[in-house]
């Protein structure tokens, strides 16, 4: 057994490694060819951001069994291709959050202080302290938009500035935010009434430009935005409008949609406007720590079997028939959350009729947990950790058996429920291909292969011909389409199969044009 570092890893962290008795090579710096070349000797691969694994990576890697990446992200491991390969990869997701958390503080207090402009001017020779009067946060009212881990640790530490604290959090349980010190309200409220905001939710279908002109429009004048989480939370053209015409005061950012900026970047014209370079986890006791719990995590996994923050499963070692329903399980819980919306979640109900119904269906539950909770928490949750995210967010997740299946030999059901009421799909697998075959009352069938336009209307004739009308014009294509409804004339609903994102504006031209009474495009091949 072998494992092999290609990123630079903490001493300590290798000291792990080595102490544990079984060979580590460290070879930083190699190419794809290179690495594709020597991984097959590997049983475990550890890197950081400098590592691209690929599908070819992968499939050089004939004995690799654990990919361990020392940091939160896995943009540059294919996990999918990984997990056919029944090769796990893990991350550290909680090594950063004090990290984060006092970063934001940072940039908080560089912005009620204006640190970074009276720095400057003091280093061009001036003394202009009259320029650079701040504002205390002694009073002020904080707005957590995302009361998570990171979130969590801001306001433990905003109470020592005696700041009031607000937060917009559908999936965080109330008396956990009135344990933090933090009163629960409406992201609306957040942007109205709060003098600094911090953002700390992740990047999601529902998160992306969740911060545009009609909420800087909400904003107060003299307000302070913060973003330490990810770039595309806040439209960027919009937030360098609100700041060059002074809709609110100031802001700080370290992440961005597009990183490195390039030279031209029209955000570093802001003279309001103070950016880092993504340093949210760049101390040394975060990367020290990355580097410890990813030594570790490996070792107990090679070793003992042992899995720690997964963000995969091993599919070998599950039943045939049930590893085939757990992708069009996580497709089911993706597209139930999506037409949902941002309703907080009470209870969770997944249901397996027919053949599947006699065997060990506890995965096909926690696939269709991970593709609810991936809408809400973002790309951490996993097989390990989807039952106890799902608890502290009081969400109840029950599963159900039913041996007769009418239609299909096998059918999967994925039920969620909240205070304004119950969505229901249903789906299937044949020819190897995840089929949603229901939602709620209408029966249908189509591959969950690609994202989907959803619409509910009143049946009529033109209905289809307008919605395509629509899309062409807006260049965007039509692979597929279905149709339901309860009865002639009555309600109905429509299903297309889109190559490309419909977005928010063409959503409301379609509705207004149609009537539709819901309108949704569903992000499945997330």
């Amino acid at each position: 057994m072998k494992m092999l570092v290609s990123d630079p890893l903490s001493e300590e962290g290798l000291k792990i490694l080595t102490d544990s008795g079984i060979p580590v090579d460290v070879k930083p710096g190699l190419n794809e060819d290179e690495l594709c070349a020597v991984i097959g000797e590997y049983d475990g691969l550890i890197i950081r951001s400098g590592t691209t694994v690929t599908k070819k990576v992968l499939d050089a890697g004939k004995k690799l069994k654990v990919v361990g990446r020392a940091g939160v992200g896995v943009d540059n491991v294919d996990v999918p291709h990984a997990t056919e390969k029944g090769i796990l990869v893990m991350n550290t997701p909680s090594a950063n959050i004090i990290s984060a958390a006092e970063h934001s503080l940072a940039m908080i207090m560089s912005l009620a202080r204006m640190i970074p402009w009276a720095h400057a001017s003091v280093h061009k020779g001036e003394w202009k302290r009259s320029k650079f009067t701040g504002i205390e946060l002694y009073g002020k009212t904080l707005g957590i938009i995302g009361v998570g881990r990171v979130g969590g640790e801001i306001a433990k530490r905003a109470k020592s500035f005696n700041m009031a604290m607000i937060g917009y959090d559908p999936y965080l349980p109330k008396d956990v935010a009135d344990d933090l010190g933090v009163k629960l309200t409406s992201l609306e409220d957040v942007l109205m009434n709060s003098d600094i905001m911090t953002i700390h939710t992740p990047l999601l279908p529902e998160t992306k430009n969740m911060i545009s002109m009609p909420q800087f429009k909400m904003m107060r004048k003299n307000a302070l935005l913060v973003n330490v989480a990810r770039g595309g939370i806040v439209n960027e053209d919009d937030l360098y409008e609100a700041l060059k015409n002074k809709i609110i005061a100031g802001a700080a950012f370290d992440v961005f949609i597009n990183e490195p900026l390039k030279e031209g970047c029209k955000l570093l014209e802001l003279d309001n406007l103070v950016m880092t370079p993504h340093l949210g986890a760049s101390t040394v006791e975060a990367q020290e720590k990355v580097s410890v719990d990813i030594a570790e995590n490996v070792i107990a996994y090679l070793r003992d079997g042992v899995i720690s923050n997964a963000v995969n499963a091993p599919r070998g070692q599950l039943d045939p028939t049930i590893a085939q329903y757990l992708p069009l399980a996580e497709r089911l819980g993706i597209c139930v959350h999506q037409l949902n919306g941002r309703i907080p979640v009470n209870n969770i109900e997944v249901i397996c009729s027919g053949e599947i119904a006699s065997k060990n269906t506890k995965m096909i539950t926690l696939s269709a947990l991970i593709g609810i909770l991936r809408n809400i928490v973002g790309d951490s949750v996993n097989t390990i950790n989807a039952e106890s995210i799902a608890k502290g967010k009081n969400i109840k997740v029950t599963e159900s058996k039913n041996e007769d299946s009418p239609v299909y030999s096998n059918t999967v059901t994925v039920k969620v429920t909240t205070e304004k009421g119950t969505r229901t799909v249903h789906g299937t697998v044949f020819a190897q291909t995840p089929r949603l075959v229901g939602i709620d009352n209408y029966c249908f069938e189509i591959p969950m292969d690609t994202d989907l336009l959803y619409a509910r209307y009143r049946d009529k004739p033109g209905v289809i011909g307008s919605v395509g009308k629509i899309l062409g014009e807006n260049n965007i294509n039509i692979g597929q389409m279905t149709v339901g409804r309860e009865t002639a004339k009555g309600m109905a609903m429509m299903l297309m199969g889109v190559d490309h994102e419909v977005p928010a504006e063409l959503i409301k031209k379609i509705s207004d044009a149609t009537g539709f009474d819901e309108t949704k495009f569903i992000d499945l091949v997330q």
